[in-house]
C-alpha cells in the first residue's frame, strides 16, 4: 500500500475546498471540504493535520481517521471535522484506484444499481418556486427541495406564514402530487413559529421538514415532532461523527437524519448509515456540494438500503454566482463529467475505480484563487441578526 507524500488544498469556485493527497508511488486521491465562510480555517486545518499523516501508509484509512479526529487535547468542531473528512475521501480514492475497484466494493458492494435524487428551487431568494419547480421537472427531476422562507423572526404575523403557505400551495396546484416537494426550515425559523408553520403545511403531504430548529435544541425534536402530525422531521447536516447522530437518534423525534460526507468523512458516514438503520430511520445525505463530495457520498449511498434519496447541487443558484460568488460548476472540475450527469431523476452508482470520478487537476489548479466568501448578514426590519 502506498505511503502519503504530500497533501494540498485548492479554493475553487462558487465555495469548494479541494484536497489532493498525492503518493510515493504515484497514486493520487481527492477529497472535498466545506465551510466557505471559514475558508482559510478550513485550509489551515488542513495543513495541520497534512502534519500528522503525511508519512503514513495511505491504506490504513480507520486509523488516520481517529489520529486525525483524536490526536489533540482539544477536538471536535465543524473546521477540524470538514478538513479531516476531505483528507479520509481522499485516502479511500486512493485505496480504491491501488486495488483498482470503486470503494462501494471496499463497503461490502452495492444493494442498488441507481440513487434518486431530488433537486433545489431556492424558495426565499429566488422565490419563484413554481418556474423552477418546471424547469427541474423537464431536467428529469420527480423531487425538489425549497426553503420555506427567508428571515423570519421569532413572532411572525398572519401574512408571513402565509406567503410559505401559498408557495407551497403553488406547488401541489401545479403538480399536484406527481411532484415530490422537501421543505428547508433552515435552522432559520425559532420554536416560537414551528407549531403555526408545521400546521399549516400538513395538509401538503409533503417529503419532510428539514432543520425545523437551528443547532443546539435538538432535545426540542420530539416536542416538534408531536406538533408535526404527519410531517416527517429530518435534520443531521451539521452533525460530524456517530456519536452526534447516536444522541440524536436515542433522543427520538427524527425520521430522517442527513449526514454530510464533507464533515463526517467517507467511512464515517456508513457507519453512521448502519446505526441509523437500527433504529428504522432512513437516511437522505446532505449534499448540496462540488463533484468529490458528490462522488464519496454516492460510493456509500450504493451500498445502504436505508437511502432512498440523495442531495445534489447541479444547477443550484449559489454555484452560478450567487451573492457575488464567482461561478462555478461540477463539470468544471471534472475530465469527463458523465458519472454525475442525473438522469431521469436519479445518478448511477459509479463504476470507475476509487470514487469513481477524474477529478481535471489542471483545472482545479487553474480555479485556485483566494476569494473571499461574502459576510453579508440577513436581519430582521429593526436592525437585529437574523438566522440565515
Amino acid at each position: 500500500m502506498p505511503t502519503i507524500s504530500d497533501i494540498t488544498a485548492f479554493s475553487v469556485p462558487p465555495r469548494w475546498v479541494m484536497v489532493r493527497i498525492t503518493t510515493d508511488t504515484g497514486v493520487t486521491g481527492w477529497g472535498e471540504a466545506l465551510l466557505s465562510k471559514r475558508r482559510r480555517a478550513v485550509l489551515g486545518a488542513v495543513a495541520d493535520l497534512a502534519d500528522t499523516v503525511v508519512g503514513a501508509p495511505a491504506g490504513r484509512i480507520e486509523e488516520l481517521w481517529h489520529r486525525m479526529r483524536r490526536g489533540a487535547f482539544f477536538r471536535g468542531g465543524p473546521v477540524l471535522a470538514t478538513a479531516a473528512a476531505a483528507i479520509e475521501q481522499a485516502l479511500w480514492d486512493i485505496k480504491g484506484r491501488t486495488l483498482g475497484v470503486p470503494v462501494h466494493e471496499l463497503l461490502g458492494g452495492p444493494v442498488r444499481d441507481r440513487t434518486r435524487v431530488y433537486a433545489w428551487i431556492g424558495g426565499d431568494r429566488p422565490g419563484d418556486v413554481v418556474a423552477g419547480a418546471r424547469a427541474r421537472v423537464a431536467q428529469g427531476f420527480t423531487a425538489v427541495k425549497m426553503n420555506a422562507t427567508a428571515e423570519l423572526d421569532h413572532i411572525a404575523g398572519a401574512a408571513e406564514v402565509d406567503a410559505v403557505v401559498a408557495r407551497v400551495a403553488a406547488l401541489r396546484e401545479e403538480f399536484g402530487t406527481g411532484l415530490d416537494i422537501a421543505l428547508d426550515f433552515h435552522g432559520r425559523v425559532h420554536r416560537s413559529m414551528v407549531r403555526p408553520l408545521l400546521r399549516e403545511l400538513e395538509q401538503f403531504r409533503l417529503l419532510w421538514v428539514e432543520e425545523p430548529l437551528s443547532p443546539g435544541h435538538e432535545d426540542l425534536l420530539p416536542e416538534v415532532a408531536l406538533a408535526a402530525g404527519a410531517t416527517r422531521i429530518a435534520t443531521g447536516e451539521r452533525l460530524t461523527s456517530r456519536w452526534d447522530f447516536r444522541s440524536l437518534l436515542q433522543r427520538g423525534g427524527v425520521d430522517i437524519i442527513q449526514p454530510d460526507v464533507s464533515v463526517t468523512g467517507l467511512g464515517e458516514l456508513a457507519k453512521i448509515c448502519h446505526l441509523a438503520e437500527t433504529y428504522d430511520v432512513a437516511v437522505v445525505p446532505h449534499c448540496p456540494n462540488g463533484p468529490v463530495s458528490l462522488a464519496a457520498s454516492l460510493q456509500v449511498a450504493a451500498v445502504c438500503l436505508n437511502v432512498p434519496l440523495h442531495e445534489q447541487s447541479l444547477g443550484r443558484h449559489y454555484n452560478t454566482g450567487y451573492e457575488g460568488l464567482p461561478r462555478g460548476e461540477m463539470a468544471d472540475y471534472l475530465v469527463d463529467s458523465a458519472p454525475l450527469v442525473p438522469a431521469d431523476g436519479t445518478l448511477a452508482v459509479p463504476a470507475g475505480q476509487g470514487i469513481g470520478i477524474e477529478v481535471d487537476e489542471a483545472a482545479v489548479r487553474a480555479g485556485h484563487t483566494e476569494w473571499r466568501h461574502p459576510d453579508a448578514q440577513w436581519r430582521h426590519p429593526d436592525g437585529r441578526i437574523a438566522e440565515w
